[in-house]
């Protein structure tokens, strides 16, 4: 599946969905079988377009099937791969995979909502973005798959579709989404915020948002989406990518000053002073996302060290 955009209907200003026969191959080259056609396009059919074709057959039940299989898959694999994580850790790391949000986002990415069929009102309105729409639409898919080709080949295309999600959220710590990690960074740094400015645009059917993360009276992240909500968790990701790096930096250059201090018989105290200014925001760019709990770590992480002599 690629991320090209459908086109329109000629002279009626609907997106003309693309050729079930691109998924089709697509799903060819992901797992060993075939996926049948007829109900790939069930799978594909949400019920606003059933009910104004003769309620032809809609993805309803595929969606929920799938979203069975797709428990099952993400819940076994997080079992095999943290053997340590206690149970209530892995519901949390199978919680941050099998949500709406996550799945819309898996979805977009690989370009699944141009082969739904909607109906008008929800072409109007642009469901083929909205987020409930496309989770809906690859647990069908997933369920499709299933019912057509078994259990491996569901697992094969769960995971090409979910494993860099799996990874990512082992790494995200107990909050499991940007706005969670970002108020916990915030928190252990003992800083104000994180507060969300979020304006928007455009008529009520097609609006744009635009958040601003706001830290300690600074906007260190900003964010953009079709929904509040995505717009903000774009700016707790930008921020806490920014926070992270800049505490990173100063953490690195004063922990060199201390083991130099070290070296000519100075003996330093250190200790933990939060900040939100030092090191320039496009370090943020290398930072990875937030990672697990880690104790005191996390304090060193959050903060910025300062060297004083101690008088004694």
């Amino acid at each position: 599946m690629s991320s090209l955009r459908s086109e329109d209907h000629e002279g009626d200003g609907q997106e003309q969905p693309r050729p079930l026969s691109e998924l089709v191959a697509y799903l060819d080259g992901v797992f060993e079988g075939s996926c049948d056609e007829d109900l790939l396009r069930r799978a594909m059919t949400h019920r606003s377009y059933a009910y104004e074709h003769d309620n032809a057959p809609h993805n309803e039940r595929l969606e929920f099937l799938g979203d069975a299989v797709l428990g099952l898959v993400v819940t076994d694999a997080l079992y095999t791969n943290h053997p340590d994580l206690p149970e209530g850790q892995l519901a949390k790391l199978r919680a941050a995979v099998v949500n709406t949000r996550a799945l819309a986002d898996v979805a977009r990415h690989h370009g699944l909502g141009s082969y739904v069929l909607l109906g008008r009102g929800e072409e109007a309105t642009g469901g083929r973005e909205k987020a409930s729409i496309l989770a809906d639409t690859t647990e069908a898919l997933i369920g499709c798959v299933y019912l057509t080709s078994g259990m491996p080949a569901a697992s094969t295309l769960v995971h090409r579709l979910l494993d860099d999600l799996m990874s990512r959220s082992a790494q995200w710590g107990a909050g499991l989404d940007w706005k969670t990690s970002l108020q916990e960074l915030v928190s252990t740094a003992e800083l104000d915020g994180p507060e969300y400015l979020v304006e928007n645009e455009g008529p009520d059917h097609d609006k744009w948002f635009t958040a601003r993360a706001v830290v300690g009276g600074e906007a260190v992240g900003t964010g953009e989406g079709t929904t509040k909500k995505a717009a903000e968790q774009r700016a707790a990701e930008q921020a806490w990518n920014v926070l992270n790096a800049r505490a990173a930096a100063m953490l690195q250059t004063e922990a060199t000053e201390v083991e130099e201090a070290a070296e000519v018989g100075g003996h330093p105290e250190v200790h933990v002073e939060v900040s939100t200014h030092g090191a320039s925001d496009g370090d943020a760019e290398q930072a990875g996302p937030p990672p697990a709990p880690s104790g005191e770590a996390d304090h060193d992480v959050a903060g910025r060290i300062v060297e004083s002599d101690r008088t004694h």
